[in-house]
């Protein structure tokens, strides 16, 4: 016979998934509505108008796309991606590398442009090398997790508006967390999650795209064969479940049938960007920046490094040097067990040399922020490391205190 769950309480400072806002859980656990009950329907209108305000976009297309934020991702790519297609992919992290597979698998041609993962690329970098490639897209990710770095935007979509290029970025650690200016930055996709700064589970991505977008889609689109005969097309985007110009029809008042939606996890989405639109979100990002600063100046008192610049570092994850010595993942499992407090490891060639603790959404809290930095300082005290000791948590409070 089983048991009923039982699920221990952890503080979550890892750079997703969050702690869910208890106002989001609370709303999941609603009854269930059908997909095109009037009262849902209203919720979904006011998902797609909320979704703006974090992207900083006045797109008429903003929805959720259900699974995880690689959902919207692989939605994005294969909505606009032909077999043949020429992609440009900046890579200073893990992340960039997803776009790649979800390309690949599109039977687009390729080119990446890599660089040490301890910065972003200067934007001219980046222009250089789609004048030289000619693509048809350059698709990269704004906040790279694997390292905490995040790329600066507006020239770059600039350029690529100039030559009528397409852009898709991955904002998916940023958003809700950092300012985001879509239509300034001139991104034709951008895509996010519900499992990072919004507070809510993992099991929804969110999208925004424009005019030119949405000539694509129209232009690709087909009815499934179960609701309509006539509307077929031999250029149709090659999913059927993640196919935007399906899904935009969804979302619109047309209410195609397209899937039964994931109506708990609208409402979570719901209310945790109702939560982050009430809190205003100058105040969400000072909130961001603030936490952020308790926690670097608790590392540096610590006498501990950085992975990467600073100066580039996003306000949402800060990536510490493992010190010489230290066994990287009996430190977590030190803090898991004996703190409660889960911080994470990284990817790649950074895979036991980096630790990496989030700063995102419900977690952003200077409970969270002093906890973990304590659990930190114990945990590499129990095992050693040469570290200033009785310093993390001071340096944080004077950081709260001024």
């Amino acid at each position: 016979m089983f048991s009923e769950i039982s699920v221990p309480s952890r503080t979550i400072m890892t750079p997703g998934p969050v702690e869910a806002h208890p106002v989001a859980l609370r709303a999941m656990s609603a009854s269930i509505l059908g997909q095109f009950d009037p009262a849902f329907l209203r919720i979904m209108d006011e998902v797609k108008e909320m979704i703006k305000i974090p992207f900083g976009t006045k797109n008429e297309q903003a929805f959720a796309v259900d699974g995880t934020s690689r959902s919207g991702l692989e939605a994005a790519l294969i909505a606009l991606i032909e077999p043949g297609d020429k992609v440009l992919i900046p890579v200073y992290g893990r992340f960039a590398y997803l776009l790649g597979e979800i390309c690949e698998r599109a039977q687009a041609e390729i080119r990446y442009l890599e660089k040490e993962w301890d910065a972003p690329f200067e934007q001219e970098e980046v222009i250089q090398a789609i004048t030289e490639f000619q693509p048809k897209i350059v698709t990269m990710v704004h906040g790279e997790t694997a390292n905490g770095q995040m790329q600066p935007l507006d020239k770059i979509g600039q350029y690529c508006r100039e030559k009528d290029l397409f852009f898709v970025v991955d904002m998916v650690a940023t958003y809700g967390g950092v300012p985001l200016e879509v239509d300034e930055w001139a991104v034709d996709i951008a895509i996010a999650g519900t499992q990072k700064c919004v507070s809510v589970p993992s099991g929804l991505s969110l999208i925004t795209y424009n005019k030119r977008v949405e000539k694509v889609l129209d232009a690709r689109y087909q009815k499934e064969l179960g609701l309509s005969k006539d509307i077929r097309n031999k250029n149709h985007i090659s999913s059927n479940y993640l196919d935007l110009s399906q899904l935009q029809r969804y979302w619109s008042e047309e209410r195609i049938n397209h899937h039964t939606e994931a109506t708990s996890m609208i409402y979570g989405l719901h209310e945790g960007l109702r939560m982050l639109i009430q809190e205003g979100m100058e105040n969400v990002y000072a909130r961001h920046a603030l936490n952020d600063q308790a926690i670097v100046a608790g590392i540096e008192a610590m006498e501990l490094g950085f992975y990467g610049q600073l100066s580039t570092k996003m306000p949402t994850v800060t990536p510490i040097m493992i010190p010489d010595g230290i066994d990287g993942e009996k430190v977590r499992a030190l803090m898991l067990d004996d703190f409660a407090v889960e911080i994470a490891s990284s990817f790649g060639a950074l895979q036991g040399k980096v630790w990496r603790i989030g700063n995102m959404g419900y977690s952003s809290r200077k409970s969270n922020v002093l906890h973990v930095l304590s659990a930190l300082e114990g945990a590499l005290n129990y095992y050693g490391a040469d570290i200033a000791k009785g310093e993390a948590v001071k340096a944080a409070l004077a950081i709260y205190k001024k």
